[in-house]
């Protein structure tokens, strides 16, 4: 792959990790302790691709 798409990957990434913890952070700031399912769903409408992560967030108390 060319350094563009290189450079242009680890910005989104970036921008999703960062934006995404930020909203996580502020949503589950005063809930209660216990697990917390997670889902992130990543597309790329031009070729269909439809990529889901889950998994499971603890607070804690």
């Amino acid at each position: 792959m060319s350094e563009d798409f290189n450079m242009s990957m680890r910005k989104f990434l970036k921008q999703v990790g960062v934006t995404s913890q930020q909203a996580i952070e502020e949503t589950l700031r005063d809930a209660n302790a216990g697990d917390y399912e997670i889902e992130a769903e990543i597309k790329i409408p031009q070729t269909g691709m439809t990529h889901t992560v889950k998994g499971v967030i603890k607070v804690g108390e």
